[in-house]
């Protein structure tokens, strides 16, 4: 039996089914590189104004010290931090937001440095882990870490310091609820989550209110 041919256009339409596929290609199409210009052209079709996606300059203030850096807005501040600024100490772990590793303090409040843009970041008091020493003396908070053993392979030290420090500023004397509350956004794997408590009840007692030392 031959083969019967595919009709490219049904009864009555003018349209075949191969040459809608593509008139709608086009539109999308269209669609995309409109948007592209958009882009380039630095405004979008309502006036508002639109950065990227090549790099702009920002301006982070940072432990105390304005830095002017030139990023792409794609970039998140613990990208900043580690690779323009060589502030290590906020650890890039599972870069989702859910382990802490990653923890700053922003405008004094504590947020995952991979969940924040950098160019967001801009007008706020942003402090990190290097912040914290003065004078080259540890924070209370860190030499309780080391008083209580409450660190192992390191990588999530950093991140929970943050949070306690976070924790004392909003408790300056806490409850152990209060503490496993604080610091619930924070995870280490190695387990040394009663050494962290009786860090941050050593560094409540010490800091006299919370405050002490930045």
């Amino acid at each position: 039996m031959p083969k019967r041919k595919r009709p490219e256009a049904q009864a009555g339409s003018d349209v075949s089914r191969r040459g809608f596929l593509k008139g709608a290609g086009a539109v999308i199409s269209s669609g995309f590189v409109a948007g592209t210009e958009v882009l380039k052209a630095g405004e979008t079709a309502t006036g508002t104004k639109v950065l990227g996606p090549d790099k702009v300059p920002i301006s982070l203030k940072i432990n105390g010290a304005v830095k002017t850096l030139n990023l792409e807005p794609r970039v998140t501040l613990l990208d900043a931090l580690r690779d323009n600024l060589e502030l290590t100490g906020a650890k890039r772990v599972c870069d989702r937001a859910t382990c802490g590793a990653c923890t700053v303090m922003l405008g004094g409040k504590i947020v995952y440095s991979c969940a924040v843009l950098a160019i967001d970041a801009q007008g706020k008091d942003i402090t990190t882990i290097e912040g914290l020493t003065s004078g080259g003396q540890l924070h209370p908070i860190q030499q309780a870490f080391v008083d209580n053993d409450a660190q192992q392979c390191g990588y999530c030290t950093p991140g929970f310091v943050m949070a306690c420090k976070g924790v004392l500023d909003k408790h300056p004397h806490p409850t152990v609820d209060e503490i496993q509350k604080g610091l619930g956004g924070n995870l280490c794997r190695c387990g040394t989550y009663v050494g962290i408590t009786k860090a941050v009840q050593q560094a409540a007692q010490q800091m006299k209110g919370g405050r002490a030392n930045g």
